[in-house]
């Protein structure tokens, strides 16, 4: 390879929503041979596939596909890492291709989740009869859930709102313009979930989820997929013109779990990891969070994208509230943020996010977002998260025209 160099030459992404006439595999072929078709690529090209899937994760999933989409004998890897899933999947290939294993190759991030309801990991079978001795990994005797932290994503994400609301002075209706302003990005995005604006009253008196998430401040489940076909920095210069006009370099792609901090022992921990995903990305790229054009981060509660703000150093420590206050996060504004709606609008079928983040991100970088385009965007961040915790943040540029 002439660089170290990978380079986003195809990308695709499903429709978010819910579809009862199709199965996992056949979104995932959709999604696929939509990125081969706008990378003027075949499955013959590929090198490598990463399949990213959660909740059908022991299918085989990546080999599924490949029977519906191309059998080439090529290595397959089924990836899961929580809703960073998608984002893992990427990093795998690009791993794959920086290697020097294979010049071209294909993730895809895919879910089916219906109407899954109430996500978390509190629920556990109810036994016959009590038995009050210590048992399981931390030898507790009673369920601790509720009672020392929270494994239910409405509680983790309100929580961790509340320690930062209360530490920077942030408001209930700081948090809810957050919810506010993604639903009116969805309104202009043809791929997303739900497309219905929100009055601010609205979304302040709609039904308590968690406080202070309202309903329209919860994202919802869904269904859908997303891919991207990437490549080697020699291989790009081998392709047809239009190929290398359209393509986009990833110049950071960062994957961070867990560090040891006293809080996580009782209470996930979505700060940390998060900021030293976005400190390690920003030095990768050798770029400042100034250098940004839009932002497509995890907003799966209205919460969350407040304190993401924060941690991906988009406002001064402690500035979340005024920085949402001052619109800078809008479509318009200095940082635009979640111009497809975020999760909260968009959807969140866990394996597709981490792909379709990158795909709306390579959508504006290439002048093709058509009603909700920034104008004269040319670098972008993407960031997730999934608890347990895995955070993934990648950077990305256009390429110079």
């Amino acid at each position: 390879m002439s660089s170290g160099d990978v380079w986003i030459i195809g990308a695709s992404m499903t429709p978010f929503g819910r579809f009862a006439d199709k199965d996992l595999i056949d979104l995932a072929s959709d999604a696929a041979l939509g990125a081969l078709a706008d990378a003027g690529a075949s499955m013959s090209d590929i090198g490598v596939l990463a399949m990213g899937n959660v909740y059908e994760a022991n299918s085989h999933n990546g080999q599924r596909l490949q029977k519906q989409i191309g059998q080439t004998g090529i290595p397959v890897y089924n990836v899961v890492n929580a809703c960073a899933t998608g984002a893992t999947a990427v990093r795998v290939v690009l791993m794959s291709i920086a290697a020097g294993e294979c010049d071209t190759g294909l993730a895809v991030g895919v879910e089916k989740m219906g109407k899954m309801g109430m996500i978390g990991g509190a629920a556990k079978p109810r036994e016959e009869k009590k038995v009050y001795e210590p048992k399981g990994r931390y030898g507790s005797v009673l369920k601790t859930e509720g009672v020392l932290g929270t494994g239910l994503m409405p509680g983790v994400f309100a929580q961790a709102g509340m320690e930062y609301a209360l530490a920077h002075g942030v408001t209930a209706t700081q948090f809810a313009k957050v919810a506010q302003k993604n639903h009116a990005h969805s309104v202009l995005n043809p791929l997303a979930q739900y497309r219905k604006e929100f009055s601010l009253e609205e979304i302040v008196s709609a039904e308590m989820i968690s406080y202070p998430n309202t309903l329209p401040m919860c994202c919802p489940t869904g269904d859908g997929a997303a891919a991207v076909v990437l490549v080697s920095d020699a291989k790009l210069k081998t392709l047809d013109p239009d190929v290398r006009r359209r393509a986009i370099k990833i110049s950071a792609s960062v994957l961070t779990s867990d560090p040891w901090t006293e809080s996580d022992q009782v209470q996930p921990d979505v700060n940390t990891l998060t900021r030293l995903a976005a400190d390690a990305a920003y030095e990768k790229a050798g770029i400042g969070p100034d250098d940004l054009d839009l932002v497509e981060l995890h907003d799966c509660f209205a919460t969350a994208e407040l304190l993401h703000y924060d941690n991906l150093r988009l406002c001064e420590p402690g500035g979340a509230g005024d920085f949402i206050d001052s619109g800078a996060p809008w479509r318009d504004g200095k940082i635009p943020v979640n111009v497809s709606g975020g999760l909260l609008s968009k959807g969140h079928p866990l394996g597709a996010t981490g792909v379709a983040n990158l795909f709306e991100v390579v959508t504006h970088l290439r002048g093709e977002a058509g009603a909700r385009q920034v104008e004269g965007a040319r670098v972008g961040l993407t960031h997730v998260i999934g608890l347990a915790s895995a955070c993934a943040v990648h950077i990305l540029e256009a390429a110079a025209r």
